[in-house]
Formats: C-alpha cells, sequence, structure tokens
C-alpha cells in the first residue's frame, strides 16, 4: 500500500503512529439513526435478508460516509450470519432483536462445517468487494464477526440479555460449550479470513458480552477462543491488524490485551484510561453514546475529554458501545467537527 503516509489515517494509527487529529468512526454508524437508513431497511423482508442483500449492505455503508468525513467504513452484516451459515436457524424481532432455536434444552449439539459455512455466506464477501470499489479512497474498511463467547450466549439461550443460562452451561456441560468455542473460533477466523480477500484493510472482533465472568471463566470463554481465533486467522495469511472490543472486560482487559494477539484493542465508556495496557497498543473509543442524544456543551467536553484521556498513545476515536437509534445526526456531524478540528 505504499509508504506509511499514504495509508488511510484509520491504518496509520493501527500501525502504532500517533496522530491530531485522531481519525474517527462510529460503531454502528450504519443504522436506525438515520432517516435515509429507515427507508432503505422497509426494501428487504428481513433483516438478515438485508445483510445478505450485498446492493443494500453497500447503501447502509454509503450513507454515513455521504454525510461525514469519517475516516473509515464497516462491512454493513451481523454477528449471528456466522450461526445461520453453521445450521442453526436465526431470526429477528422488529424491537426486540435476534432470536435462534436454543442449545440449552437439546441433549446433542450437532452444526454444519465451518468451511461450508463460508460458502454459504458468499454474498456478505460480494458486499466487502462492492463496498471496497465504492468507498473514497483515504477511508479504511472494516471487516468484523463477533467475539466466540458472545456468538455462543445466543446460541446457547437463543436470545440476548443476562447471561445467567449462558454461564450455567458452561459449567454444567463444559465440554459441549467448550468445542462449540472452539467452532466458533475457526468459522469466525475463516469468515474474517474471506473479508480480508475481498477487500477489508483490518478486521474487529466485538466481544460485546465479556462482562460478568470470574478470571476462570474469563480466561476459559474469552481469552483462549480469541487466542485459537487469532492465531488461525494468522496461520490462514491474514496480516492485516485485528482491533478486539471485549465490552465490559473491566479489569480483565489487560489481560484479554496483552495474551489474545490482537493488535489494538477497543475500549467500552467504563474504560478510565489506557494506563494498564501494553504502553504501545493503538486504542480505540470511548465516548459514552448518550452524548450523541444529548449534544451540545454536555458533547464538547465529552470529546475534550477522551482526547485528553489518550493524548500520549496511538488512538481511534470512536463510542464506548454502538450508536443509539435516539442520536440525531446533528450531534454526530458536530461530533466529527469537534474530533477533527480541535
Amino acid at each position: 500500500m505504499g509508504t506509511r503516509e499514504n495509508l488511510p489515517a484509520l491504518l496509520r494509527v493501527l500501525s502504532g503512529e500517533r496522530l491530531d487529529p485522531p481519525p474517527i468512526w462510529i460503531m454502528r454508524q450504519a443504522g436506525r439513526y438515520l432517516p435515509e437508513y429507515r427507508e432503505l431497511r422497509t426494501r428487504a423482508k428481513s433483516f438478515l435478508d438485508f445483510c445478505y442483500s450485498p446492493a443494500l449492505a453497500t447503501e447502509a455503508v454509503m450513507q454515513p460516509l455521504r454525510r461525514f468525513p469519517l475516516d473509515a467504513a464497516i462491512l454493513f452484516s451481523d454477528i449471528l450470519v456466522v450461526p445461520d451459515a453453521l445450521g442453526r436457524k436465526v431470526w429477528f424481532v422488529e424491537g426486540e432483536g435476534p432470536r435462534l432455536e436454543p442449545l440449552i434444552g437439546e441433549q446433542r449439539w450437532s452444526f454444519g462445517e465451518a468451511e461450508k459455512a463460508i460458502q454459504r455466506l458468499a454474498p456478505v464477501y460480494e458486499a466487502v468487494e462492492r463496498i471496497k470499489a465504492a468507498i473514497p479512497a483515504g477511508t479504511a474498511l472494516i471487516g468484523f464477526c463477533g467475539g466466540p463467547w458472545t456468538v455462543a450466549t445466543y446460541m446457547l439461550q437463543g436470545r440476548g440479555g443476562d447471561k445467567d443460562e449462558a454461564r450455567r452451561a458452561a459449567y454444567q456441560r463444559p465440554e459441549d460449550v467448550d468445542a462449540l468455542l472452539s467452532l466458533l473460533a475457526e468459522a469466525s477466523a475463516q469468515h474474517l479470513a474471506a473479508q480480508v480477500a475481498a477487500g477489508a484493510d483490518c478486521v474487529q472482533i466485538f466481544e460485546s458480552w465479556a462482562e460478568g465472568l470470574s478470571q476462570p471463566l474469563f480466561d476459559r470463554l474469552i481469552i483462549k477462543p480469541t487466542q485459537q481465533l487469532v492465531k488461525r486467522l494468522r496461520a490462514l495469511g491474514v496480516t492485516v491488524p485485528i482491533i478486539g472490543f471485549p465490552r465490559g472486560a473491566g479489569l480483565l482487559i489487560a489481560e484479554y490485551a496483552q495474551h489474545t494477539g490482537i493488535d489494538a484493542i477497543g475500549l467500552d465508556t467504563a474504560v478510565p484510561s489506557a494506563a494498564a495496557l501494553p504502553s504501545s497498543m493503538p486504542v480505540q473509543g470511548n465516548l459514552d453514546p448518550q452524548l450523541l442524544v444529548v449534544g451540545g456543551d454536555a458533547l464538547r467536553r465529552g470529546v475534550e475529554e477522551v482526547r485528553e484521556r489518550f493524548c500520549g498513545t496511538p488512538h481511534i476515536f470512536n463510542l464506548g458501545h454502538g450508536i443509539t437509534p435516539q442520536a440525531s445526526p446533528e450531534n454526530v456531524a458536530e461530533l466529527v467537527r469537534l474530533v477533527k478540528g480541535a
């Protein structure tokens, strides 16, 4: 891709460079806070149909880029396309979220093969190719998958929300749960490798449900499967940067950063600083998404605080979780202006 100066700003930071102002993108930047997205969503029969339509997915990605000078695009898809491709029924209930047929209660768990799952996900990789061709020069393209434990919680319980049932299953059926995590690590590595082959410049692992685990359980359910995923991704020849986002990891975030093999780490809203992390590791985050609902002086102060918090480290400006449907596009525009104009 040429010299570092010719790289997109996001990739320069992921390689360890400190930029001022920092590059910015927003988790869930394509979504329900945009009126044009809500109109686009009506064109698909279901949310999964939307994710499997390369044309609709590409248009969803382009919508925020037309409004805001963001430094990255991220594939429009969902973390649950992997279990769907593995043969587990997935559907979305409007206003409530995803549903699956829960593994808990089934005596014997059976799944499709990872290689065949990747073949079923061909429309996702076509979307990556289309997005790569459509985004402006200098804009990085991010691919993604769910963390193995996060995806497993949906598969075990059949829905999001409280994770008590999934944690109990980890104790009650340890061999089954560990085998599920291993399968998800393999399928996710192949899924990310296919996205990179289609044009993704870097990838992010969304471990959105990393909270509430004891250290032994965190090591087993989060660290070990992520290590397997990253190691397998590298064995597949993928060299692009990997961002890990262990939301809710708390004090265990340093262990995640040091032992999983990731190159950069996304921080949730509750992480106070990068002090406990490896000094050279790029960080991403971690503005409170509610500030994009509130706006005004509160938003300005929040941006200043985040900039100050990470002033001594390679930093990608982002939120500490996904943007909410209540956020206003005007406040998003102001956020980008504040970050880029500071």
